[in-house]
């Protein structure tokens, strides 16, 4: 990744923040947005604007650069601020990690109105928008690129109880899909990462706990390991981390078009059918 440029949304912690670290380990240097508030419809606490500060800080302990703004992906406007920051700073933009994203948990028909919206508004709208943003500069820079979409194994399956999450996280999919026959030519390669559960403030609260049908992490790590072919609970953001690198970098030159399961056997065990 020596030389390369990589946007991250939802780059404050969790999964974004490793993304932003084993990219930057590898080389790369950081345009990292969050939207560093709550959202109401989401029964977890999010990121904040310390939690960006610290990412900012462990990026430029391993002496790389980062370019940091909070953004909104349901934001164009402050997204192409963040990004035209980012251009100011490195001069070009090599890879795009979609990565935001939030959840909430109900059965389909008791999911309310806001809920709803709030989760197809940043797991799919936002995905567009980041992309929308981008993609102009990554055509007329004429260097190519990677477009890294975060889907999920919800997106290949159906999970009870998250019905608006598992439609966005197929729904990026299709977006992947159209994307690889439309910017191709250009050689922009477009693939999404779709984890099985991973360990990050997204699970590791008493709303998803609830979810799951445990009352306690331990618990709902018994319920998950059940469904994993390979008996762990969950995976750490770091094995996502490397899939995405795996994607962003020319190691995966011609690999487009791809749903790349991290997903310890989930899929396979339980099926996607």
């Amino acid at each position: 990744m020596d030389g390369k440029v990589v946007m991250i949304t939802g780059a404050a912690r969790g999964q974004g923040r490793s993304h932003a670290l084993r990219l930057a380990e590898e080389g790369a240097d950081i345009i990292a947005v969050d939207i560093c508030d709550h959202i109401d419809s989401v029964p977890f606490p999010m990121g904040n604007a310390d939690d960006l500060a610290e990412t900012v800080k462990q990026v430029e302990n391993l002496d790389r650069r980062i370019v940091a703004r909070t953004a909104d992906v349901r934001d164009s406007a402050q997204l192409q601020a963040a990004l035209s920051e980012g251009l100011a700073e490195f001069g070009h933009i090599d890879v795009l990690c979609a990565n935001a994203g939030i959840a909430s948990m109900a059965l389909t028909w008791e999911i309310t109105e806001e809920q709803w919206r709030d989760v197809i508004d940043v797991n799919l709208t936002g995905v567009w928008r980041s992309i929308k943003a981008v993609l102009p500069v990554m055509i007329e820079q004429g260097t190519g690129g990677s477009i890294v979409i975060t889907s999920s194994m919800a997106g290949v399956m159906g999970l009870a109880g998250i019905g608006h999450y598992t439609a966005t996280k197929h729904a990026v999919i299709g977006l992947m899909r159209s994307l690889v026959n439309e910017v191709s030519v250009h050689r922009i390669r477009v693939n999404t990462v779709n984890p099985t559960t991973v360990n990050t403030p997204m699970i590791q609260n008493d709303a998803f706990y609830q979810y799951a049908g445990g009352t306690t992490a331990e618990e709902m790590g018994a319920v998950f390991q059940a469904l994993n072919a390979i008996p762990v609970p969950w995976v750490e953001p770091i094995d996502i981390s490397n899939a995405v690198l795996y994607l962003a970098s020319d190691e995966s030159r011609y690999v487009t078009g791809l749903t790349l399961w991290v997903d310890a056997g989930l899929g396979t065990k339980v099926g996607t059918g």
